[in-house]
């Protein structure tokens, strides 16, 4: 049944927010966004339509709320919603300051740049339980 609703549904919603300083990212946030472009690559072989939105933060809501930095929404939720994972933080960079930044503890396992297989997994969980 899962897979047959994943046919059905051929469009997923991914948001990413991530801090923007003088028009560049910290480390971190540079490469969660390349393997941000290859799940989206993955998902679309599948025959997904993805629909990406990518969001600025600047230096002023980062320091308010670091954690919103690097986040990624799936179908309207936490990526780590869809996988049962929990967010973290440790300190990243100095673009970033003192400030700790998102991570994701899934299974034991810290993942400062999120990772594409991640990504895709999380999408493909959203998209069996029937959420656009």
């Amino acid at each position: 049944m899962g897979k047959e609703r994943i046919r059905k549904e051929k469009k997923i919603k991914i948001e990413w927010q991530r801090l923007i300083i003088e028009k560049e990212t910290c480390p971190r946030c540079g490469s969660t966004e390349q393997e941000l472009g290859k799940a989206i690559k993955a998902l679309r072989k599948l025959g997904i339509e993805v629909e990406l939105k990518k969001k600025e933060i600047g230096q002023a809501a980062f320091k308010r709320h670091p954690q919103e930095s690097n986040k990624i929404m799936i179908a309207g939720k936490p990526m780590e919603y869809w996988l049962n994972a929990k967010t973290s933080k440790s300190p990243c960079c100095s673009v970033c300051g003192d400030n700790e930044c998102r991570t994701i503890e899934l299974k034991d396992k810290a993942y400062e740049t999120i990772p594409a297989d991640l990504i895709v997994k999380a999408a493909l969980a959203a998209l069996q339980k029937g959420t656009k």
